[in-house]
């Protein structure tokens, strides 16, 4: 019940801070994607810290995130892997779906920052646009980051990995660097409840351009998903589905 407790301040204190450092920014962010890229992580960084001495989380990256330009292909569990892949890259910029595009002050720092939107529910269409779009975006360079099953994924549930990030890997012609996760295991997809542990993400060895589509993904899924298993049992999962 404690812990329930301290979860509970923990998300109200960090859903308060969120339009407050995001308005305190604005002013910079507007006329600066510098500005944009500051607030973010300023916000991120804050959130890290309070999750530490309120619920007992401590975030940790491990690997060694790319400092040029690069395709991010990551395994999605909650909104902490977001704040942690972001911060530790020098230049992110997120393929998300089109709707977080209209939500207050993440909306327009996403458009700040030249994310990329998406409707998912057109399928091809929006393959297209996606590509489209990112093409239209590689005037400023960086990391585009995706989540390749599309979706947050609760640790023990099992969903494929989606063919966008094959077009964009064979579109863009650049190393596509695996992230890996346990983030789920504490922060959970649904639910308030933060248990304490160990979040990581972890930059995986890059997978070069030059695959064939089939085997590019075999090779993304397979070593997303080992080190993403390895990673929940060290965190304590132990196997079954934990919403």
């Amino acid at each position: 019940m404690f812990q329930y407790m301290r979860s509970v301040l923990f998300i109200v204190q960090m859903y308060i801070a969120m339009p407050i450092i995001g308005l305190g920014f604005a002013p910079w962010a507007m006329f600066s994607r510098k500005g944009a890229y500051a607030a973010c992580k300023t916000y991120s960084r804050y959130v890290f810290w309070t999750a530490r001495w309120m619920v007992g989380i401590r975030c940790e990256v491990r690997g060694t995130p790319p400092a040029g330009e690069a395709l991010i292909a990551a395994k999605h569990q909650s909104f902490l892997d977001i704040m942690m892949i972001f911060t530790a890259l020098p230049a992110a910029k997120f393929i998300m779906k089109k709707e977080i595009l209209m939500t207050p002050i993440i909306g327009q720092y996403a458009k700040r920052l030249g994310c990329v939107a998406v409707d998912r529910g057109k399928r091809g269409a929006a393959i297209e646009k996606m590509v489209a779009d990112v093409e239209a975006g590689r005037a400023e360079p960086g990391q585009l980051i995706i989540y390749s099953q599309g979706t947050r994924v609760a640790p023990g549930v099992r969903m494929p990995y989606k063919k966008g990030t094959a077009v964009l890997y064979e579109q863009l012609a650049q190393p596509c660097v695996p992230v890996a996760t346990n983030v789920g295991v504490l922060w959970p997809k649904r639910g308030l409840l933060r248990k304490p542990g160990v979040a990581v993400v972890s930059f995986l060895p890059a997978i070069e351009p030059g695959l064939e589509r089939d085997d590019f993904m075999t090779q993304l899924e397979a070593s997303v998903e080992q080190t993403s298993d390895a990673l929940m049992a060290e965190a304590g999962f132990d196997g079954l589905r934990n919403d």
